[in-house]
């Protein structure tokens, strides 16, 4: 597709009506009935079956709707998903290189996060103060949402309380697309300050392969005998990929 194409971005007010109800498109006119019915159908189909009901691009048009409420959003959706790959990766997007493609403003940035943060939270609250053992499924999805599309390498660590209950989460390092650098003592002082017996410590992979480096294992030993010497426990470290992830407890490397 062609990114010459002109896309306006009017200022977002606090609130809109529906969108679907013709609005000026520029002084004098009046957005096209074809444009509101489409608008209408995509809103139905989507209250009828849910996201699995349409395709990425159409998902994403709903989430336009609003940023860019009097022109056509199809053509931008279908861009965004060109340039990023699918929906996951157009809302995990960074800022700056949402900002690289023609057609997004401010507005469209701010709906993309929005959305980014409500997964993260919604996923968030489905693992935080539970036990892991019991809640593995959702913390393998919360991992996901927040790290498998990610264009950098970052690296958390979660820390368990004597039950396993998950008592924090949080981002030690960040990185470049294949390396972070992670200082061992750094994550067990942490532990400490938070009062916590054991870590699961999860890092992502943006080339999509969960394979651990050499790096990856001598890291991981390194944390682990850290770990050891003040009484904690590693349990696992999860690399997550972007539709799988590899355990180091399941592969025998812890």
């Amino acid at each position: 597709m062609s990114r010459s194409q002109n896309f306006s971005e009017p200022p977002l007010p606090i609130f809109l009506a529906d969108e679907a109800e013709p609005v000026p498109v520029r002084a004098g006119g009046k957005v096209p009935s074809y444009m509101a019915d489409h608008r209408k159908r995509l809103r139905e189909r989507f209250m009828a079956g849910g996201a699995d009901a349409m395709p990425d691009y159409e998902l994403l048009e709903l989430l336009l709707f609003r940023a860019i409420p009097r022109q056509d959003v199809k053509p931008l959706a279908r861009l965004l998903i060109e340039t990023f790959g699918d929906f996951n990766r157009v809302v995990s997007a960074p800022v700056t290189r949402l900002e690289e493609v023609r057609g997004v403003g401010p507005a469209v940035i701010q709906e993309l996060k929005i959305v980014e943060a409500a997964a993260h939270r919604l996923s968030r609250a489905k693992v935080i103060q539970r036990q892991v053992v019991s809640s593995w499924d959702a913390l393998l999805d919360y991992c996901h949402t927040t790290m498998a599309h990610r264009e950098t390498e970052q690296f958390r660590v979660l820390f368990l309380d004597r039950k396993n209950v998950l008592v924090a989460d949080e981002a030690q390092a960040q990185g470049t697309v294949d390396h972070v650098p992670v200082y061992p003592r750094e994550v067990v002082k942490r532990a400490l300050e938070l009062n916590a017996s054991a870590l699961i410590l999860v890092h992502n992979h943006p080339s999509g392969d969960p394979t651990p480096s050499q790096s990856d294992i001598d890291m991981t030993r390194q944390i682990q005998t850290a770990a050891e010497a003040l009484g904690l426990t590693l349990h696992d470290h999860l690399i997550v990929g972007k539709s799988r992830e590899l355990s180091f407890r399941a592969e025998g490397l812890l």
